[in-house]
């Protein structure tokens, strides 16, 4: 058995080296093994074999028995990848703990600012250009809240949000109440689709940090029937606009 250079890259994405991918792999093919056997068997040189399989059992993806010699056996991929999730998660917290508390004195001393990407876009053909950008460039979670007046923006949008669908992206819909059926029906077949009645306004929140918000005409004491929007690429400004989306997903059912 051989594992594919997808799964091996992956692997090494997530902090396994070659030796211990080459060494879990044979593992998984043979059973139980000595140290000498693996050695012989994953290709690893015996002064290197300890080592390695010290890692992996502290890696959570290979335990050992207490026979003489010691036999390794492969845990489960699915113990692996927790454990490596849990101390990868351990980590950054420790070491983003120890990055703030520095930096961010000499950040706040130094008197600058962040200077975000924010667009003010006017006009729908200019508003839905983006958004449809925004879907296209989409690569792990996507939410939208659809008014009553974006059903011709789920008509352009279905074709991406169906592309987006089958690369296994996050696709989460609000709309209101008063969207047709069939536009739903559509919809449903690529995202969760959820109804708020009486929903106002909308926008859309890419990968946590994209956003658009659909402002209505009366926002700002405005009297125009001409569509305003604001385009950030601001993860702080995308965070909120994802909270009061989730809020509103609360007081909603599904299609």
């Amino acid at each position: 058995m051989s594992i594919s250079d997808n799964t091996r890259k992956a692997l090494e994405k997530i902090g396994l080296t070659s030796y211990e991918i080459r060494t879990f792999s044979a593992l998984l093919k043979s059973g139980e093994l000595t140290a000498s056997d693996l050695s012989q068997k994953s290709g690893v040189p015996y002064s290197k074999i300890y080592e390695v399989l010290g890692t992996l059992e502290d890696k959570g993806w290979i335990g050992s028995d207490d026979s003489r010699p010691t036999k390794y056996f492969a845990k489960s991929p699915s113990t692996g990848l927790e454990t490596t999730k849990q101390k990868m998660e351990n980590d950054f917290s420790v070491n983003q703990s120890v990055i703030l508390n520095e930096l961010v004195p000499l950040y706040e001393k130094s008197g600058t600012s962040e200077r975000p990407d924010i667009w003010v876009l006017s006009g729908a053909v200019n508003i839905v250009a983006k958004i449809l950008e925004m879907v296209e460039t989409c690569r792990s979670e996507v939410m939208i809240a659809l008014p009553e007046a974006g059903v011709d923006l789920v008509k352009q949008a279905l074709p991406k949000l169906r592309s987006l669908h089958d690369k296994g992206v996050d696709i989460t819909i609000l709309t209101s109440d008063k969207m047709d059926k069939e536009s739903i029906k559509a919809i449903k077949r690529v995202a969760t689709v959820t109804i708020k009645k009486g929903l106002f306004g909308g926008g859309i929140i890419s990968d946590k940090r994209y956003v658009v918000i659909l402002l209505g005409p009366e926002i700002g004491g405005v009297n125009t029937s001409e569509v305003v929007a604001i385009w950030a690429d601001h993860a702080g400004l995308a965070g909120f606009a994802r909270q009061y989306f989730e809020y509103l997903l609360k007081d909603s059912k599904k299609a």
